[in-house]
């Protein structure tokens, strides 16, 4: 079992880390009635402003585990720190309030709004109407969400990934130094996952919280994780350590059996979009431009296709040449943009988005805005020197 962990260093320019510590100190969960505890001695420290990752068969504890840091389950011994605190010496009520708490399928209250939603642990804090409205405006749109257009709807009336997203929305809202986060995404189509994916990787890099995340999935794991915990019956820690290190280094058979066949191109999950190169070379054009204007640009520029950008510079739509004849704007013209990557987004990602798009797919920075293409050549060179430094490992 490894335990030895190396402190990830903020890249220059960084947000300033928000999360705090936390501690688990041979904490220990019996259930009456059983013989063997649903988790034994856990021991593991998480360190302030990281993704931590427990996974694990079902069975395991993975869930038993992170609900006792939250005392939604109460520990049977053992103590557990939260950025110093004792959390077991805290009224329960009081210490979820300073924990958010995202779960699959959100949770949300059917019966609320999106803002009454969100509004929730503010409202119970006691903040001012105001404020509240503000941080509610503030969070939809953090998640990607325009406040204008989903402030006032019901569950009922958001599609799967629009629900999670207000989830984490209202999981954030309080501004809590800690995320958990339980298999939040589980419950939803993989296109629809991966750019919920993404958009908690956009966040955290933002945020810089402390984000404890449960899932089944060792792909998902490797792609959030800072650091992923294996754990095997009663929590046992398999091996802790980063995703480059259990990809390259597994502890042993079982967390070997985690990591599974193609440990070499799993190994695309570890690098990101903004470690390669972007190309630059795609015509751009804007929704406000006419058709006729663009058409006599794509002629004498020899190109057939443009990439159309919203009034925030977002890619929406692929033109065609073919296309502004008889097209009276752009909002109409063309195709719909299918998919796109952020520079956030692993190139696993990237290449599935390439496959749909064909040949190469737009990219987006944090805030939204097109920052380039990523093209098929650029993720098979990626490939073929990964594979290479995994044979020399």
């Amino acid at each position: 079992m490894s335990e030895t962990v190396n402190t990830a260093n903020p890249a220059p320019g960084s947000p300033a880390v928000s999360g705090v510590e936390i501690e688990l100190d041979h904490v220990t969960k019996r259930y009456p009635g059983t013989k063997a505890p649903a988790v034994s001695e856990l021991t593991m420290t998480i360190p302030a402003g990281e993704v931590v990752i427990l996974v694990g068969p079902s069975g395991c504890g993975k869930t038993t585990a992170m609900r006792m840091i939250n005392r939604l389950i109460e520990p049977t011994s053992g103590r557990i720190t939260i950025g110093g605190e004792d959390a077991l010496g805290l009224e329960p009520d009081r210490l979820r309030r300073k924990i958010g708490y995202a779960i699959q399928q959100a949770g949300l209250f059917p019966h609320f709004t999106v803002a009454q939603n969100i509004a929730v642990v503010p409202g119970l804090l006691g903040w001012e109407r105001k404020r509240i409205d503000d941080r509610v405006d503030e969070m939809l749109d953090l998640v990607g969400l325009d406040p204008a257009e989903f402030r006032n709807r019901y569950p009922r009336q958001l599609s799967g990934g629009q629900q999670q997203r207000v989830g984490v929305a209202r999981a954030l809202a309080a501004d809590p130094p800690v995320l958990l986060m339980d298999e939040p995404f589980g419950a939803v189509d993989p296109i629809t996952r991966g750019n919920l994916q993404d958009e908690l990787l956009r966040l955290q890099a933002k945020l810089r919280k402390t984000i404890v995340f449960v899932t089944h999935d060792f792909d998902e794991a490797v792609k959030l994780g800072d650091r992923i915990a294996v754990l095997g019956d009663r929590s046992t820690i398999l091996q802790y350590d980063t995703p480059e290190a259990i990809l390259a280094h597994p502890a042993n058979d079982t967390v070997a059996g985690f990591v599974g066949a193609g440990a070499s191109l799993k190994q695309l999950t570890l690098l990101r979009v903004r470690d390669v190169e972007l190309s630059r070379e795609v015509e751009l054009a804007t929704l406000g431009e006419s058709p006729a204007q663009l058409r006599a640009r794509l002629a004498e520029r020899r190109a057939t296709y443009a990439l159309v950008l919203d009034q925030r510079g977002r890619p929406v739509r692929w033109v065609h040449i073919g296309d502004l004849g008889r097209a009276t704007s752009l909002a109409g013209a063309g195709r719909a943009l299918s998919d796109s990557v952020t520079v956030q987004s692993t190139l696993q990602d990237a290449l599935e988005a390439i496959l749909v798009e064909g040949g190469a797919v737009p990219v987006t920075g944090l805030d939204g805005r097109y920052t380039g293409m990523i093209e098929l050549d650029t993720v098979i060179a990626a490939i073929h020197r990964l594979r290479e430094e995994y044979a020399e490992s």
